[in-house]
């Protein structure tokens, strides 16, 4: 029997829209299949990523103890120069550039004299009264001031100049407490970094660092006593060993280690800091 002409119009529309919601269920489809296809593109470089900065850390850290096995031979003339020059190692498939610092060139503000700490801030560009007021206020934190004021004076102190906190007068934990101590600005506190540890003796080896030589020169009364003999087999010294690595896909990741070494020590050596960043 024919169909009458309405049933047809009918089942036209309806045809029509079927295919109406089939095409757009290809366009939903196809959507999710590129989303899920870039989200998987960004998972792969994210986990290359972090495979190439991992093996670059890998290869900084093998960079650092290779140094420590080198410091470690008991013949002096073989160790690497406490300069701080770069020696490129290649470990792997990467390239790493290893500095040796000698830490004892440094200036600890822990178990340094007030008065060097002083000299120290008039080179790195203090004026005369705010390097005496610096630096006693460094040894008010530290507990190392020849003249100690009370802890409500110190408090009264910190509170106008508008900070809810004091000295503990106890020595630094971490360099990064240097930047509360009352005077020292962010500015001041990038300017002394590179001139301070926490593992160097009282008194500095002028040798190397020449900020740290330009201070002591100023005290002439401090670090006067004669140059060390030759180093011996029994000699311990405290190096900083930063490494630079440069690995696959361009990874770039820097380590910093502060070692004692020496053979008097049980293991020939001990690890003083180690990690991206050392005080």
């Amino acid at each position: 029997m024919r169909r009458s002409a309405p049933a047809v119009g009918l089942s036209r529309r309806s045809g029509g829209f079927a295919l109406l919601i089939v095409l757009w269920t290809l366009v939903l489809v196809a959507f999710l299949v590129l989303h899920l296809t870039a989200s998987g593109r960004t998972e792969i470089r994210i986990a290359d990523n972090l495979v190439a900065n991992a093996v670059a850390g890998a290869a900084a850290d093998g960079a650092i103890s290779e140094a420590i096995f080198n410091l470690s031979d008991p013949r002096p003339a073989e160790h690497w120069a406490l300069d701080g020059a770069p020696r490129t190692l290649s470990v792997g498939d990467c390239r790493v550039d290893v500095r040796l610092e000698d830490e004892a060139s440094r200036i600890n503000p822990n178990l340094a004299a007030p008065a060097l700490i002083e000299a120290l801030l008039r080179v790195v560009g203090s004026d005369p009264d705010a390097a005496r007021r610096t630096a006693q206020a460094i040894a008010d934190w530290v507990g190392s001031s020849a003249t100690p004021q009370t802890a409500d004076a110190l408090q009264a102190q910190y509170r106008a100049a508008g900070l809810d906190y004091g000295p503990p007068g106890t020595p630094l934990e971490t360099m990064d407490e240097l930047g509360r101590v009352l005077g020292v600005t962010p500015r001041l506190y990038a300017a002394l970094k590179p001139h301070l540890t926490l593992f160097g003796p009282a008194d500095p080896d002028p040798g190397a660092d020449p900020v740290v030589a330009a201070a002591l020169a100023q005290l002439p009364q401090v670090g006067t006593n004669a140059p060390p003999a030759a180093p011996t087999p029994q000699d311990v010294m405290t190096v900083r060993i930063i490494a630079a690595a440069v690995g696959p896909g361009n990874a770039h990741v820097s380590r910093t280690a502060v070692v004692r070494v020496g053979s008097s020590l049980p293991q020939g050596y001990s690890v003083l800091a180690w990690g991206n960043t050392v005080d």
